[in-house]
């Protein structure tokens, strides 16, 4: 019995130490990668696996304001370690720092350059392979943009987790929707302009303001948890990850508040860029949609207007529990998302079915297969 307690004692004691003053319980993850192409916003990386060859490359592509470790969060939480495993190569395309000095970057920079070029680049060091996107929140909605403006990008498949389309869906958003409405957005228009963008420390108050439950229960919760090594460990990797979140630039965020927020634009299906139209309908690769039933950030019926804007091409929409974050990689996501993500690339590696109008295909397409929700 004595050591049985000093044994606890003794892991509480260095889970506490470790946490108030050391480097944490754990220390940080992160899957031996590459790098293959390193330019300013466009860093190319390519995780290390064991197959020479196998089934197409993935590309994993984060969103704005999130580090690029979001698809690496922790041993067991990594959505990059998970793919590798399967036999998949798999590359990450990071954004880097964001400062004042980018604040000129809009839209167009990641929809005509950073996401097609990290495609090709991934294409192109796979002998011209197609290549399956895999993307989170609105770095799933730019990989979208990406293949309906560029169709001839080697793309194979499209994944956008937790990634909005129907902003009208969003509750958090609507009373800054009705302000924008009424002013224009003048007033946040006249502040990122100012700052060049959305500061790192103002995005991380939001995202905290979001997990808000989180952020007021973490003493009860560490109380609660010094003798779990493991249960800490998650807590500290998410801390972690939020304390690392960039910048917006404020060319790029200016139109995600007057397109996407207030306009709704995506929700129509064509987003408007000056005289450009960028129309979704033009997609017409395999979409897979995964969407949170407890997302506050992108809600189940934000994702879900992908389904319905998404015309030309098949949608498959799966839902899974959890928060922004738990959803792509979080402890259950290896059950759900990521099952999901498993199914959906094993069935693109598939062969092909007979061509319409060939002897199996004679009745044409089947347009009832369009979308499977679930």
């Amino acid at each position: 019995m004595l050591r049985f307690l000093t044994t606890h004692v003794a892991t509480a004691a260095r889970n506490a130490w470790a946490l108030a003053f050391g480097d944490g319980v754990e220390p940080t993850h992160a899957t031996p990668s590459t790098v293959i192409h390193d330019e300013p916003h466009q860093v190319l990386r390519r995780f290390h696996d064991v197959a020479p060859s196998g089934p197409s490359p993935v590309l994993l592509v984060p969103p704005l304001a999130a580090p690029a470790s979001c698809f690496d969060l922790r041993k067991g939480q990594s959505l990059a370690e998970f793919l590798v495993g399967t036999g998949r190569r798999t590359y990450l395309v990071d954004y880097g720092e964001i400062g004042f000095a980018d604040r000129r970057m809009g839209m167009a920079d990641w929809i005509d350059e950073i996401i097609p070029n990290a495609v090709r680049r991934a294409s192109a060091a796979e002998d011209g392979a197609g290549v399956d996107v895999v993307a989170w929140s609105i770095g799933g909605t730019l990989s979208l943009l990406a293949a309906a403006a560029h169709t001839d990008l080697p793309i194979r498949s499209i994944t956008a987790v937790g990634s909005p389309i129907d902003y009208s869906k969003l509750p958090m958003l609507q009373p800054w929707r009705r302000v924008g409405r009424l002013t224009g957005g003048e007033p946040v228009t006249s502040v990122y302009r100012l700052a060049g963008g959305i500061p790192g420390t103002l995005v991380r108050t939001a995202f905290s303001v979001t997990a808000l439950d989180r952020t007021l229960t973490k003493p009860a919760f560490i109380a609660r948890n010094l003798l779990d090594t493991e249960a800490l460990g998650k807590m500290q990797a998410v801390d972690r990850f939020m304390s690392a979140m960039p910048a917006y630039p404020g060319r790029f965020y200016g139109q995600v508040n007057g397109r996407l927020i207030i306009h709704n634009d995506l929700a129509r299906g064509t987003l408007k860029l000056g005289a450009r139209r960028i129309h979704l309908a033009d997609v017409t690769v395999p979409v897979l949609l995964v969407a949170g039933t407890t997302d506050v950030i992108t809600t189940e019926a934000a994702a879900r207007g992908g389904v319905r804007v998404l015309t030309g091409t098949s949608v498959r929409f799966e839902t899974t529990r959890g928060s922004h974050l738990g959803i792509l990689t979080g402890p259950e996501a290896r059950e759900t998302t990521w099952r999901y993500l498993d199914d959906f690339l094993t069935a693109q590696d598939a062969p092909a079915p007979p061509a319409p109008g060939s002897a199996r295909g004679a009745a044409g397409p089947d347009s009832s297969n369009r979308v499977a929700a679930h």
